[in-house]
């Protein structure tokens, strides 16, 4: 027995006309008769009642009729959903990413992504860039929005948004004023930073503007969220230092103010090329749009994202 004689007994038992029933399927009548001749040997029954006049079914044939429709219904949603799965445009996709990457490419990427697979469902997952890192290497993302993190042998790093270091001060301190600091001047301050352990990246990145002289900066605090960060600043407790994309989030009692010799610090995309899922090249394409926006604009968003736990302030 083939699919193809239930999908055409099916459309005999509608029409109730062996001439009709063919021109809907696309065949000549005649394999149309020998197939559904083939069903009733096979099955031993009796379905249709033909005369020179008319087809009628017989009650085998009601009966199969009826409980076919709904069978050969959910194959075909089946075959489309397979198909969807294959192709990316169906399932899910789990992205991790830093805070930062929350208010600049973030949002109007989701944006689009929804827009163009609205079939698959998006999980935001709010972590560190190490952490992304083992999560890809588990598999408990796709991909992930990383800060600062080099690519490796197998590990997949695309760059989508380079930016400026900025040191946030309070606003009340002198530096605040200035056009930019050196990071010499900085060490008169306690710094408020984060674990090397989340960000290693970021963090050398960091610790690289004051060269030799890094054993005379004084860490007054190791936080995890740059919101934290940004509290310890505005209650008098040091500097810190952040991308300037993210500095719009800081109150009026916090400056940002440019590091002359601050390097560049990137947002990548990373994925591990031999497992990326089908949909993660569109995520990558809607990244792409929103960087090219970004760079246009110079302006980050402002409506953040939550993640799967609601959490907006993993590190950057």
């Amino acid at each position: 027995m083939e699919l193809r004689q239930l999908r055409y007994f099916v459309t005999v038992a509608e029409e109730l006309h062996f001439g009709r029933a063919a021109r809907r399927l696309h065949i000549s009548q005649p394999p149309l008769s020998v197939q559904i001749q083939k069903l009733e040997s096979e099955l031993e029954v009796t379905l249709l009642r033909r005369s020179t006049r008319h087809v009628e079914l017989t009650p085998a044939g009601t009966e199969l009729a009826s409980r076919l429709r709904p069978v050969l219904a959910d194959l075909d949603e089946c075959f489309v959903d397979l198909h969807e799965l294959e192709n990316g445009q169906r399932g899910r996709l789990s992205v991790g990413f830093v805070s930062s990457a929350n208010y600049t490419l973030l949002p109007a990427a989701v944006r689009q992504f929804r827009s163009r697979l609205p079939r698959v469902a998006l999980e935001l997952r709010p972590l560190t860039s190490a952490e992304q890192i083992d999560g890809l290497y588990n598999g408990d993302i796709d991909l992930g929005i990383v800060r600062d993190t080099p690519p490796s042998a197998t590990l997949a790093v695309t760059e989508l948004l380079a930016e400026r270091l900025v040191a946030c001060v309070p606003s009340a301190h002198p530096f605040a004023t200035r056009s930019q600091v050196r990071a010499a001047e900085l060490l008169a301050l306690p710094m408020i930073t984060f674990p090397h352990s989340m960000m290693p990246g970021y963090v050398d990145q960091v610790r690289s503007l004051f060269g030799s002289a890094i054993g005379d900066l004084r860490v007054a605090q190791q936080v995890i969220h740059q919101e934290t960060a940004l509290s310890f600043v505005a209650a008098g407790g040091g500097f810190t230092v952040l991308p300037e994309s993210v500095t719009h989030l800081q109150p009026a009692s916090i400056s940002a103010v440019p590091i002359c010799e601050a390097p560049l610090t990137s947002l990548g995309f990373a994925t591990l090329p031999k497992h990326e899922a089908p949909a993660t090249a569109i995520f990558l394409d809607c990244l792409r749009n929103s960087s090219a926006h970004l760079s246009e604009t110079t302006v980050p968003e402002t409506t953040a994202l939550e993640g799967a736990d609601g959490h907006l302030s993993a590190p950057h």
